[in-house]
C-alpha cells in the first residue's frame, strides 16, 4: 500500500470545508490587538493567548524594529555555533531572575523547549511522569526519551503516587506537568505534586506556557503562585503568549542548564531565535515588571467573562484562569455554534478530538488585559443570542 494512502483516504476536513463550517486556518489580514480583520470583516478576538495585550505595545514593537536593524532578520545558525547573540544571553539572565532560578536557556520555540529538555534529561533507566492532559509538546518530549514513561489520569495524585512507589528508589525520576491546563483553564495541584516528588526523590518540571505573566504575585508563574519557587526543579515557559513573541525557555540549576546546552538536540540542531523576537521578548518582560496593572486588568476581564457565561447557563467547567472553555459536546453542534458566533463578529477557538474526549467539544475563550468592558459584554451578548437560537441555554 502507498505511504500516501492514508492521505488520500482522509476526507473529514474537506467535508467540513464543503459544508461551510470549517473553522481552522482563518487568514487574519490585519490585527488591532483585541480586534482582527478577516476577509474584510472585523472580529473581536477572544481566541488569542496574548494575555497581557503586549503584541502591540509601543516598547515591544520599537525594540523589535531596532534589533532587526542592528542584527538583521535572522541568526542563520544554532545557538551552539554562530547563533548566540548578546541579546540571547541578556534575555536568559533576566528570565532566570524573574522566575527566581539560577540559570535559564532560550530555545527557538516553546514546543522545542519541552522536546529538548525532557528528551535531553531522561535517559535509559530513568522515569518520567506526565499528566494525561499535558500539552502535546510534553507528550512528544516523553516519546523521544530513552526512559520509561508513566502517564497518570488528569490530576489524579493517588495514581501518580502509585506509579512513583513502583519505581526503583535509585532511579532518576522527573514529574512534568502543565501549570495551567490549556483546554480546561484549571491550575495544577502543585503543592501535592511537590510533596510527592520530595518523598519519592523526583524532580519537578512545570510548563508555565499559560501561567507566565498570569499567575504569581509578580507574574512569575505557577511556582510563584503557590510560593514554591525554591522547591520546583525546572520552570519552562513560552514567549508566544504573555511575552508577545515566539520562543521558549527553561530555567533551573546552573549545572542542569549547562548540561542541556551540550546535550539538548532541539537546541543544538535548530536555528536560534531571531533577533527581533529576542528583543521583543526582553521588552515585553520589562513591561510586565513595570506595569503590574495589566495583570490586574486581565483578572478583571476573566472574572467578568466567567461570571457572565455562568449566569447565562453555560458549562465552563472548573475554569479559574483567563482560559474559559464553553462546553458544547457534539462536534456538529459545536461547529455550527462557532460559525454563528464568527459570522456575528466573535473569534473563538473550536476544540475537537483528539485534543478533548469524544463529545467533549468546546469553544475556548482566552481573555486579554486590553479587552474593554464593552468588548467583553459584546461577546457575552453574542453567546446569549446564539445560545438561545440553538437551544443551548
Amino acid at each position: 500500500m502507498s505511504l500516501f494512502e492514508k492521505c488520500y483516504r482522509y476526507t473529514l476536513a474537506r467535508e467540513v470545508m464543503a459544508s461551510g463550517y470549517y473553522p481552522y486556518f482563518q487568514p487574519i489580514e490585519e490585527s488591532h490587538d483585541t480586534e482582527v480583520i478577516i476577509r474584510g470583516e472585523r472580529k473581536i478576538m477572544v481566541g488569542s493567548n496574548n494575555y497581557l495585550g503586549l503584541t502591540h505595545h509601543p516598547r515591544v514593537r520599537e525594540a523589535s524594529i531596532a534589533a532587526l536593524e542592528r542584527y538583521g532578520s535572522g541568526c542563520t545558525g544554532s545557538r551552539f555555533l554562530n547563533g548566540t547573540l548578546d541579546l540571547h544571553e541578556q534575555l536568559e539572565e533576566r528570565l532566570a531572575r524573574f522566575v527566581n532560578q539560577e540559570s535559564a536557556l532560550v530555545f527557538t520555540t516553546g514546543f522545542q523547549t519541552n522536546l529538548g529538555v525532557i528528551s535531553g534529561l531522561v535517559g535509559r533507566d530513568d522515569h518520567v511522569f506526565s499528566d494525561k492532559l499535558n500539552h502535546a509538546s510534553i507528550v512528544d518530549g516523553c516519546r523521544l526519551t530513552a526512559g520509561v514513561v508513566h502517564r497518570y489520569p488528569h490530576g489524579d495524585l493517588r495514581s501518580l503516587e502509585r506509579e512513583l512507589a513502583r519505581t526503583p528508589a535509585d532511579a532518576g525520576k522527573l514529574i512534568v506537568t502543565d501549570g495551567i491546563f490549556s483546554m480546561e483553564g484549571t491550575i495544577v495541584d502543585l503543592p501535592g505534586i511537590v510533596a510527592l516528588a520530595e518523598f519519592y526523590g523526583a524532580e519537578v518540571m512545570v510548563d508555565d506556557a499559560h501561567s507566565f505573566g498570569v499567575l504569581g504575585e509578580f507574574g512569575g508563574g505557577t511556582a510563584q503562585h503557590f510560593r514554591l519557587e525554591d522547591r520546583v526543579s525546572l520552570v519552562m515557559a513560552t514567549f508566544s503568549k504573555s511575552l508577545a513573541s515566539i520562543g521558549g525557555m527553561v530555567a533551573g540549576p546552573e549545572d542542569v542548564i549547562h548540561y542541556l546546552k551540550h546535550h539538548s538536540r532541539a537546541l543544538i540542531f535548530s536555528a536560534s531565535m531571531p533577533p527581533a523576537s529576542v528583543a521583543g521578548t526582553l521588552a515585553a518582560l520589562e513591561v510586565i515588571e513595570a506595569e503590574p496593572e495589566r495583570r490586574e486588568r486581565l483578572w478583571h476581564n476573566t472574572h467578568r467573562m466567567q461570571e457572565g457565561l455562568r449566569s447565562l447557563g453555560y458549562d465552563i467547567g472548573r475554569s479559574e484562569t483567563p482560559i474559559v472553555p464553553v462546553n458544547v459536546g457534539d462536534l456538529q453542534r459545536m461547529l455550527v455554534f462557532w460559525k454563528t458566533l464568527f459570522d456575528g463578529g466573535v473569534f473563538t477557538n473550536p476544540v475537537t478530538p483528539p485534543a478533548v474526549p469524544e463529545n467533549g467539544c468546546r469553544l475556548r475563550i482566552s481573555l486579554m488585559a486590553t479587552h474593554t468592558d464593552e468588548q467583553v459584554d459584546a461577546v457575552l451578548d453574542a453567546f446569549a443570542a446564539v445560545g438561545r437560537k440553538m437551544a443551548l441555554i
